[in-house]
């Protein structure tokens, strides 16, 4: 059960900080000093509840990536769909300036918590055949696990760094004798692991241990590890053909269905529902739910200080940090009469929790505002009401030409009003990492490169009849002469907006720069080698040879 899986947390931080330890040459900067980390684990790991613990330390490490503000910054800054808000000491990674290298937090830290769950899962599959006390079934399976963990893990460094270091085995004593494996080794090591890990998957879409990856899991994985690579320096001619029946088999074999409603998707309280492919666990126990899932802080306007207002935990923690640009307002959702997607993924209504009478602060269509607690606040329509209609409202009208860093339309897919106060920034629902109606747009995709227009434009229609709003299902689809990249990357944006998706789109399609530099004004300082981020210099640094053999990426 989800709850067990969960639970099987409060054990994670003894076996990762071994399997940060084991890979201190490469990985974890100072940790060798740690002398407790060396009693925990090499016996322990040899019996079956030290196998499983390993295994679940290793699946810990998703919590590097998704749901963080370094996840986040990585995928959801310095793109054509978001740029940033009032707050945030990070604004550098959206305007692309210098202040962005090689001593950058995020790329160190997802670098070695990475390289730890490397590691971790390097010694479940190196150990596996010497434990005894599990069926051989039990032990292909948390092997296979393991193998998903790796392949995960090296896809997104390989995206982020280029050519990066690959180890395939336990780092049982610490080493400096490190290189950068070329692209198409890293790839082939990805896709060989999760070809080896298929078979032994649990063969259902959702484990009964809910959290766990499963086939179909593995089969999306690999969809999108060969469209990635078909775009890039490791291409081959067979890689977009290779992506498609894997992604359909996941649309086929698993039982899988996209939810009636696009809201109830990330509605709170729904996160295990029939899209979902996997998800990374989180919870509410702080014991065990490491740093928390943190997105919820993100994306929120700054609605704590307006009038008939204050912070609550239904309305969220507002960061301020990422801020919609004109082109996902105007482009991406400009159709509002057909498409739910727009008012299904933004915040509209804002009801007053600090009733009384104030001086209004945005709206200039009136002078005063007087509410009782429930009444509307703020309501944010999403277009330039004129000011003789925002005049007859008893409550402030936030229009688009209103905007601010501070104040614009939020989006709300991440909120988490089940948090235990207003100031909680661990918050607890699962993160969705991959979901039914990506692997139909991925399908697409992997179609359109094969020439295959008629066979994506239904792949496509399924998503967009979806999303559409009640009886306006026709209107939605589109015809094999609308199926071309375009259609393509505005519908990944439409429905997978603030999913940690667009950053590594972006750059798959080899169009990050163009279309930065067209919708994101802020980004002032992109060029072309930014299509990689910077290797960490502490781990040049404890390289041997140092950058003559762990050479930095150009442009930093």
């Amino acid at each position: 059960m989800k709850s067990k899986f969960k639970n099987i947390f409060s054990r994670f931080s003894k076996i990762s900080i071994m399997g940060a330890a084991l890979f201190a040459g490469v990985s974890c900067e100072g940790i060798l000093e740690e002398d407790v980390v060396s009693n925990i684990g090499n016996d322990y790991l040899n019996t079956p509840a030290g196998l499983n613990d390993g295994l679940h330390a290793a699946y810990s490490s998703f919590r590097a990536w998704y749901g963080t503000e370094r996840g986040n910054n990585f995928t959801v800054f310095g793109t054509d769909t978001y740029t940033n808000g009032a707050d945030g000491g990070f604004k550098f990674m959206n305007f692309y300036t210098s202040d962005f290298d090689s001593q950058n937090a995020h790329v160190r830290e997802i670098w070695d918590q990475f390289y730890q769950g490397i590691n971790t899962a390097n010694a479940v599959i190196d150990r596996a055949p010497e434990v005894e006390g599990l069926s051989a079934e039990i032990k292909a399976r948390r092997v296979a696990e393991a193998k998903f963990i790796r392949a995960h893990h090296y896809f997104i460094l390989v995206q982020l760094f280029g050519p990066i270091d690959l180890q395939l085995s336990e780092s049982v004593v610490p080493s400096n004798e490190v290189s950068r494996a070329p692209v198409a080794d890293v790839y082939a090591a990805i896709i060989n692991d999760l070809q080896a890990a298929i078979p032994d998957l649990e063969n259902v879409g959702q484990s009964s241990d809910y959290g766990r990856a499963t086939r179909a899991t593995a089969e999306h994985l690999l969809g999108r590890v060969y469209l990635t690579k078909g775009t890039s320096e490791a291409a081959e001619n067979d890689d977009f053909a290779n992506a498609e029946p894997l992604l359909q088999s996941v649309i086929d074999n698993y039982g899988f269905s996209l939810l009636d409603n696009f809201g109830d998707v990330h509605a709170f309280g729904n996160e295990v529902n029939n899209e979902v492919v996997f998800a990374v666990q989180y919870g509410r126990n702080q014991l065990t739910n490491g740093g928390g899932n943190n997105s919820h802080v993100f994306f929120l306007m700054e609605y704590d200080v307006q009038p008939g207002m204050r912070r609550d935990t239904q309305n969220g923690r507002p960061f301020k940090r990422y801020m919609p640009t004109d082109y996902t307002y105007n482009v991406i959702y400009a159709d509002r009469e057909n498409d739910s997607r727009y008012e299904n993924s933004f915040k509209h209504v804002y009801y007053s929790n600090n009733p009384g009478t104030f001086n209004t602060t945005f709206d200039d269509s009136k002078d005063q505002v007087t509410f009782a607690a429930g009444d509307t606040a703020i309501f944010v329509p999403g277009y330039e009401m004129s000011m003789e209609e925002r005049a007859q409202k008893p409550y402030q009208v936030l229009v688009p030409s209103a905007y601010t860093e501070r104040l614009f339309a939020t989006m709300k897919k991440h909120m988490d009003p089940g948090r235990v106060d207003l100031t909680q920034f661990e918050g607890g629902r699962d993160y969705i990492a991959f979901r039914l109606a990506d692997t139909y747009l991925l399908l697409a995709e992997a179609q359109l490169k094969q020439d295959k227009i008629t066979e994506a434009t239904e792949n496509i229609n399924v998503v967009r009849r979806r999303a559409a709003f009640p009886g306006r299902e026709d209107q939605m689809e589109i015809t094999p002469a609308e199926m071309d990249m375009e259609m393509i990357i505005e519908e990944r944006a439409r429905e997978l907006l603030g999913e940690q998706q667009r950053w590594l789109d972006l750059k798959r399609w080899g169009v990050l720069v163009e279309r930065v530099t067209a919708h994101n004004s802020k980004a002032i300082g992109i060029e072309d080698y930014h299509v990689l981020r910077p290797i960490p210099q502490n781990q040049i640094d404890r390289a041997e040879g140092n950058e003559a053999s762990f050479p930095q990426n150009p442009g930093y």
